[in-house]
């Protein structure tokens, strides 16, 4: 089967399975369909771990000078939370349409063992994320996804092995060395993805650079160097935008409002967080929820968990 009968299978599969602009539910918890009608311009996003797969359309992520493209050429691996800016090419005639997997380390670790047992192991510098291409094999896979996910029964049964062989195509491919180099936390990148865990798990906390550096077990000038390397932005920064994002979750999701949200995440002046919000994402809390829930189609309040990401 020719690439082009390939992915137009893909288009039209994809296509009957999004009938929401925005987020599309599955019967796999961490498996999202994506569809968008219109164009996006840079904003600012926050990616969980996990594959982006875009069957048609095109998007561009910008973290400092490194440019990434995902389209239906190439597909999107990210390792760990990283802050970055993302547009996408899409109209009505030509919807964006992608899958968006949610990274299931267990599933991932699993598959790594195996591989370092069957073969050497291939020392190669981690990187927070990688755009990979779309090689003929991985397509296939694709396609055999998409058409077992047509049916409930099948997703349900079926559907965990195929995610399997998803992960396995990511991490055999071009990038796959240096994602399981990522995926294995070696190193300085290892102690400064503990501290991005933290951040993480506590972010409505008190949280300093000293604090943070314990956690990553480093001085902090090293640790400052390090984690800028892996985020491209600073460890105060990187906690900024994360309590931000969250906040705008929480105000999509649970209809609270800016004062409330902010609370919530950490914030003790509202006057900082919608200064720092407007500075984020270019709207003050009130228009961006408006705007996302337009974009979206979504009801007040929304109920997709996942706009941290704002794919």
């Amino acid at each position: 089967m020719s690439k082009e009968t390939t992915t137009a299978q893909m288009v039209e599969l994809l296509d009957k399975m999004t009938p929401l602009e925005g987020y599309n539910l599955t019967p796999l918890a961490d498996v999202r369909f994506l569809r968008s009608n219109r164009p996006l311009l840079r904003t600012p996003v926050l990616y969980e771990p996990g594959i982006v797969i875009v069957v048609q359309g095109r998007k561009r992520g910008y973290l400092g000078q490194d440019v990434y493209l995902y389209d239906a050429q190439h597909y999107l691996m990210v390792a760990v939370p990283v802050p970055f800016t993302m547009e996408t090419d899409a109209s009505v005639e030509e919807p964006m349409l992608a899958i968006y997997l949610r990274l299931d380390f267990s599933v991932a670790a699993e598959l790594m063992l195996h591989l370092d047992a069957l073969e050497r192991p291939v020392t190669t510098p981690p990187r927070s994320m990688v755009s990979s291409l779309m090689d003929s094999a991985m397509r296939g896979s694709v396609l055999r996804f998409l058409q077992l996910m047509r049916s409930p029964l099948e997703a349900e049964i079926l559907g965990p092995a195929m995610v399997r062989e998803l992960y396995y195509r990511v991490l055999i491919g071009a990038q796959g060395a240096t994602l399981r180099s990522a995926l294995t936390l070696q190193g300085q990148f290892g102690k400064v993805a503990r501290a991005l865990r933290k951040i993480h798990a506590e972010y409505a906390m008190h949280l300093d650079v000293s604090a943070l550096a314990q956690e990553a077990g480093m001085s902090q000038a090293t640790f400052h160097s390090h984690f800028k390397t892996v985020t491209d932005t600073s460890p105060m920064q990187y906690l900024k935008s994360t309590r931000l994002h969250q906040a705008r979750l929480l105000m999509l999701r649970n209809d609270l409002t800016a004062s409330a949200a902010s609370a919530q995440v950490g914030y003790e002046s509202v006057s900082q967080f919608s200064r720092e919000f407007k500075r984020l994402f270019g709207q003050t809390p009130v228009n961006e929820v408006v705007r996302m829930r337009q974009n979206f189609s979504l009801p007040a309040p929304a109920t997709p968990s996942d706009f941290i990401s704002s794919h």
